[in-house]
């Protein structure tokens, strides 16, 4: 399990202050459309949005499920009149906006084949392609002087076909950084030795970059980070702790950011600044104690950062020289940008509001830009509550209920509880397809129980790492201690217990199926099941290092904290649900949950996906487990 899927981590959308924006509810005197499985995927993602150099435009890019893709388009905001309009319609998609400096937008799409680089005049002209790499370009930016552009893409192999056999660790797979001219056309190869470039950024000179990157052969975190020319010769400049990411060089080119961790692992957690001269990095976000998901340089001296805090994404105002402050928005963000004027743009999000886009402009006052989401005015989203307790030993623990929105139940109810993904991570404000599941659950008469148990990201450094090597232990009992707390309230039915969730959520799933007779139904989507047989197949298993060592030297670690350690004892029907070709969590960690649900007698049904890895992207996929997920709960619950 990879700690950065945050897919299903920031499933959920945060609770909100009263504030004049809100969705809108259902006009009065019509009826309220159901939330169906079918209408659930239907709505549009933003993300990545960029502010023009002048400041009047920002660029974003617009994802929407469409039958067997996820198809993804640039859309424009016109600051001044808040308008908003889709400006690119091919039937590929479109995504990494770049504004060119002195005019212009660039972006990646695979419209004609090869993802290339292809530049939007934005005066009604057709995009064109300005690269023209023999491999799919991965990423790109452009130069201080709008001159050159640098590129991720992989060398080309003519005589290599797509049924030819695989060698591990393959040098000639890795992408290479090049770089190109505009005008002559000329390519450059930058890099050749066996080095895995992660993230990369220009320095303003413009004569070399700043790069992230690592020896691909070793599978633990060890990037660096170094300065390369553009004839190849890379210099050390420094060794952040691991792991880290979000390069950013700031306007002036003398200082990078990024962020990293205080200590070590399980993710970059804190905002570093470091000056290209030398010396040693500063947390700039310390003051906080929260977990920074991005960043935006102001200017030389200002950075923007949107950090994780429970159960809603704030910005801060990190000055350098200065203090830092959280800027005040009506809703949690989901993405965002920063002018040079400090002009903010963001997606924000709640419980009940899909992702729409607005600005925040100098004195403070909010506005949406255009509308994202349609048909969705007559849906009635539950809201939830926010609440806080202690658990087993006194740790305050945060939790949202959410509760079916009709008029007050005649009985007790039946309870869902859902896990999020991770673990580090946390229910939070990202609207991706998993939050359907509450939504869904909540529309046909169940309470819904969230927790962020000890491990979850949104409550400082050191409440993420408390559930190091004891997956099921004190998280799993932050869990039960939240069920009981809302079940002490008397409106929910003790013997219609449900529990559910993906990734890190089907694991405690599994775990609390094995630990508790409390749970009538459960559902688990591409959770883990055996830890050391899931290290030794699994995509980058390096934060499961961090967690337990290694299963050949820690074999006892990684059997204490596996489901299949007391699956045994387990007796709740379940219904589990996996990706194929899943590389994070991979496919047989499920065949064998079944495999030992079917051997104890357990009822048990088990569906995999074709096509579909770690998060599924097809429609149909979509729908058919939440569909699943509604009937199983129903069947045994209802």
């Amino acid at each position: 399990m990879q700690t950065l899927l945050r897919l299903f981590g920031c499933a959920l959308l945060a609770v909100l202050p009263a504030a004049a924006l809100t969705q809108a509810p259902a006009a009065p005197g019509t009826a309220a459309l159901p939330l169906t499985p079918e209408r659930a995927v239907k709505y549009r993602r933003p993300s990545d949005l960029h502010f023009s150099a002048d400041g009047s435009r920002v660029v974003c890019v617009v994802s929407e499920v469409n039958g067997p893709t996820t198809d993804s388009h640039l859309w424009l905001m016109e600051i001044g009149p808040g308008s908003l309009r889709q400006i690119t319609f091919s039937q590929k998609s479109e995504r990494a906006p770049h504004w060119r400096p002195g005019g212009g937008l660039a972006f990646l799409s695979n419209r004609a084949g090869t993802t290339q680089v292809y530049l939007l005049p934005l005066d009604g002209a057709e995009p064109r392609a300005i690269t023209t790499s023999a491999t799919d370009i991965s990423d790109f930016r452009w130069s201080p002087d709008g001159k050159q552009i640098a590129y991720l893409a992989r060398e080309s192999d003519p005589a290599k076909r797509d049924d030819d056999p695989k060698i591990a660790d393959r040098e000639q797979d890795l992408e290479r950084l090049w770089v190109i001219d505009l005008a002559s056309g000329q390519q450059r190869q930058v890099t050749h030795a066996a080095w895995r470039i992660d993230e990369f950024d220009w320095v303003n000179s413009g004569q070399f970059l700043v790069v992230a990157s690592n020896q691909p052969r070793n599978e633990e975190w060890n990037d660096a980070l170094y300065s390369v020319s553009l004839d190849g010769t890379a210099t050390r400049v420094a060794e952040p702790n691991q792991p880290f990411h979000g390069l950013l060089v700031s306007p002036a080119g003398t200082r990078f950011a990024y962020a990293g961790t205080r200590d070590h692992g399980p993710t970059a957690h804190d905002l570093f600044v470091q000056d290209l001269s030398g010396g040693a990095a500063r947390d700039a976000s310390a003051a906080i104690d929260r977990a920074v998901l991005e960043a935006r340089w102001q200017d030389q001296d200002t950075i923007f950062a949107r950090v994780a805090d429970g159960f809603r994404n704030r910005i801060y105002r990190i000055q350098l020289n200065g203090s830092t402050a959280p800027i005040d928005l009506p809703y949690s963000a989901r993405a965002f940008d920063v002018a040079g004027d400090g002009t903010l743009v963001f997606a924000g999000v709640g419980f009940n509001h899909l992702p729409e886009l607005y600005v925040r402009r100098l004195d403070g006052s909010v506005a949406q830009l255009g509308r994202l989401q349609q048909g969705w005015d007559a849906v009635r989203l539950a809201d939830a509550e926010i609440f806080r307790f202690k658990s087993f030993d006194g740790t305050q623990i945060e939790a949202a209920l959410m509760k079916p929105p009709a008029a007050a139940p005649t009985r007790k109810l039946p309870l869902v509880l859902l896990v999020h993904g991770g673990p580090a991570s946390n229910f939070s404000a990202d609207y991706f397809w998993f939050n359907a599941w509450p939504q869904l659950l909540a529309a046909a008469g169940y309470e819904v129980l969230m927790v962020n148990p000890r491990g979850s990201i949104g409550y400082g450094e050191n409440f993420e790492k408390a559930n190091r090597g004891d997956l099921g232990g004190g998280d799993f009992k932050d869990l039960m201690a939240a069920l009981d707390s809302v079940i002490a309230r008397g409106e929910t039915d003790p013997g219609r217990l449900g529990i559910g969730g993906w990734s890190y959520g089907a694991e405690m799933t599994q775990w609390a199926i094995g630990h508790s007779q409390r749970f009538r139904a459960a559902v688990s989507g591409q959770g883990v099941f055996d830890q050391a047989a899931e290290f030794g197949t699994e995509n980058g298993p390096a934060d499961d290092e961090w967690a337990f060592g290694l299963p050949w030297e820690h074999p006892e670690v990684f059997a204490r904290n596996s489901p299949a350690s007391s699956i045994r004892f387990a007796r709740t029907s379940t219904l589990i649900v996996h990706g194929e070709d899943d590389r994070t969590n991979p496919v047989g960690q499920s065949m064998a949950l079944y495999r030992a649900l079917k051997h104890y007698g357990v009822e048990s049904q088990l569906i995999i996906y074709p096509g579909e890895g770690h998060l599924p992207h097809q429609e149909k996929h979509q729908i058919d487990i939440l569909r699943r997920m509604l009937d199983w709960y129903d069947r045994h619950l209802q």
